[in-house]
């Protein structure tokens, strides 16, 4: 009788336990759950977060984590070249490969830039041959006329120098970041010009216009096209600083569509300015425009469906 009831108990209990992980497995999503890690690379100026509590991909890695997949966050240089950037994110692909546990080892990478993103994924991709696919928001690919239109505006009085390096050192400041010590702006807006990123083309000229390259990595690119698009994001008017520089070409605020397509180009129109990009201030995106942590579990879905 005792026998039974142990038997009865322990069956119900296994009932339960299979219950809650079969409820768990209903909630927990996996339209992002890829064959291999997704890297989340920042642009210029860009940070891993400020003061510990805003991040640079504002919730879009615990987005991606909900719908399955397995996130990093790499933190290069703020202001430098594109190589010097795409070096230190090879050292944390390098980390993180053997940092993994002997059942469960990384391949690959998928790799997601945004603006000086861009190019840096790109530098890694033409370099390893670890990359799975590489996927840039607004990336610098052909440079930003707002570097350009700086360095022309610094070469005629040099207003730049002072207030460049200390909005480095404040910004650094703020994110404890090491890197930033090493940041140069000048080095860094060079690398953003059309001729710098002429130059880097030549060397890297991998998936330019086509999805799927020779080596069998995936390009795609992604941007936005709106400038000022909620007049109660603090972004806003700064960005609007810049239009200058576009006249009446469609931008971001500091790219043109022209200037991101890499790969094939999935939607260079989303209303989005170059912050909302990756759901900044704060998630203040404009009204109507696309939410960002869904957009991009769709961009990684994009991956999933190529079996990356």
């Amino acid at each position: 009788m005792k026998f039974q009831l142990k038997a009865k108990a322990l069956c119900a209990a296994t009932l339960a336990v299979a219950g809650v992980m079969a409820a768990t497995s209903a909630h927990a999503g996996t339209a992002a759950k890829t064959r291999y890690p997704v890297v989340l690379v920042h642009g210029f100026l860009g940070f891993d977060n400020i003061l510990s509590v805003v991040n640079y991909f504002y919730q879009i890695p615990g987005a991606l984590r909900d719908e399955g997949a397995e996130v990093f966050i790499a933190q290069v240089n703020p202001s430098q070249t594109t190589a010097y950037r795409g070096e230190e994110l090879n050292k944390q692909l390098d980390a993180w490969k053997a940092a993994a546990p002997w059942y469960k080892p990384i391949r690959k990478f998928n790799l997601i830039g945004h603006s000086h993103g861009g190019p840096t994924v790109r530098y890694s991709a033409g370099t390893r041959s670890d990359i799975a696919s590489v996927s840039t928001m607004s990336g610098t690919h052909y440079g930003s006329k707002v570097a350009d239109g700086l360095l022309a505006d610094n070469a005629d009085n040099g207003q730049f120098d002072t207030l460049g390096t200390s909005g480095l050192k404040l910004l650094g400041w703020f994110t404890s970041a090491e890197s930033y010590k090493d940041a140069d702006l000048f080095v860094a807006l060079n690398a953003l010009s059309a001729s710098g990123s002429a130059a880097f083309n030549v060397k890297f000229p991998n998936g330019k216009s086509v999805e799927r390259a020779s080596n069998g990595q995936y390009f795609y690119s992604y941007a936005g096209d709106k400038l000022e698009t909620n007049g109660w994001d603090i972004s806003d008017p700064i960005l609007g600083i810049f239009k200058k520089y576009y006249g009446t070409e469609a931008n971001d605020g500091l790219v043109s569509p022209r200037e991101a397509t890499w790969g094939k180009a999935i939607s260079l129109n989303l209303a989005w300015n170059h912050l909302d990009e990756i759901n900044q201030v704060l998630g203040a995106i404009g009204k109507g425009a696309p939410d960002p942590k869904a957009y991009y579990v769709t961009m990684v879905n994009r991956l999933k469906g190529k079996l990356l």
